[in-house]
């Protein structure tokens, strides 16, 4: 049982150290996972419109 109580204790060390991200912090972390959202969104319209493309040329 060592490994149980040592994972216990660094799960407690990590809560510890852990912080509510701040207005600033939030609001970057949104704007990075929007413009992720968008670009993949881009990449797969791009890749589908292709493949209609192509499938129109054979």
């Amino acid at each position: 049982m060592p490994k149980d109580t040592s994972f216990f204790k660094q799960a407690k060390r990590v809560l510890k150290l852990a912080r509510k991200p701040g207005r600033e912090e939030y609001f970057n972390i949104a704007k990075v996972t929007g413009l992720g959202i968008i670009v993949i969104g881009f990449i797969g319209t791009v890749i589908r419109l292709a493949s209609v493309w192509l499938k129109d040329l054979i």
